[in-house]
């Protein structure tokens, strides 16, 4: 043991070798407990263990000139948590809870897409569908690395964020998600993003199915689907998966502490 120790890994989930020896213990992480009041339940929630999944806040979903714009959605409503993720995401990241944005963006040559989702995109088969260029500045539609699978202007990302690509509605799937909040050690997570009845749910639905705590912050959330989607959305999740609150609860929950 008198060769120095190198590290190995993400701490929480790090080794300390050398040639001879290795540290596989995980040194405890004192806990943050905060009291986060929900719309059923008040909880106690360790901040150390929480992390925050912001999904599909992307222009294609979310901007005037996006796809889902070009396809006649109104897509104010999926503006709407632009504001309190502006005030909430700040906060989060003084207390060193991790922020990942998880978006849709496809391989360019679409290899990992099958009929089924080319559908739910491109149901004619004549319409903007997946890949194809925007009208008004040829972004190709939610392919990475485009315009149109970029997070909105109004919400900064600050490089210690972490960013995502997925291919389906859940988030968990065919991605290193699951993977990276396990290496953190996260398993409360607050959910925030677009379409609330679509990929929040499913990712959230999935996260709940392995395990993982689950949040959704109200009004860091929104749909362009039909309000019964959302009171559905609402209702399953507070019945089956988890936790409702807001953005103002979480705030309190933090200053408290």
């Amino acid at each position: 043991m008198n060769s120095p120790l190198y590290k190995l890994g993400i701490a929480p989930n790090a080794w300390a070798v050398n040639a001879s020896f290795a540290d596989i213990t995980r040194p405890p992480i004192p806990p943050q407990p905060v009291i986060l009041t929900t719309e059923s339940k008040t909880l106690q929630i360790d901040l150390v263990r929480t992390a925050i999944i912001v999904i599909d806040m992307q222009n294609d979903f979310c901007h005037p000139h996006g796809w889902l714009a070009e396809i006649g959605v109104d897509v104010a409503p999926a503006r709407t948590p632009i504001a309190p993720l502006q005030t909430l995401l700040p906060a989060l990241r003084v207390r060193n809870i991790p922020v990942i944005w998880l978006n849709w963006g496809n391989r360019p040559d679409l290899m990992n897409i099958s009929a089924g989702i080319h559908h739910v995109y491109n149901p004619t088969g004549e319409g903007i569908g997946l890949g194809d260029p925007l009208p008004k500045n040829d972004a190709p539609v939610l392919m990475a690395g485009s315009w149109a699978a970029a997070v909105v202007d109004e919400l900064e990302q600050q490089p210690q964020d972490i960013c995502i690509d997925k291919y389906r509605m859940s988030g968990f799937w065919d991605t290193p998600l699951d993977s990276i909040l396990r290496n953190l050690g996260r398993t409360t997570i607050l959910f925030a993003g677009v379409n609330a009845d679509q990929c929040v749910m499913t990712t959230l639905c999935d996260a709940n199915f392995l395990g993982y705590d689950c949040i959704l912050v109200k009004d860091c959330t929104a749909t362009t689907s039909p309000e019964y989607c959302w009171l559905a959305t609402l209702y399953n999740v507070q019945q089956c998966f988890g936790f409702v609150t807001d953005s103002s609860r979480v705030l309190t929950a933090l200053n408290d502490r």
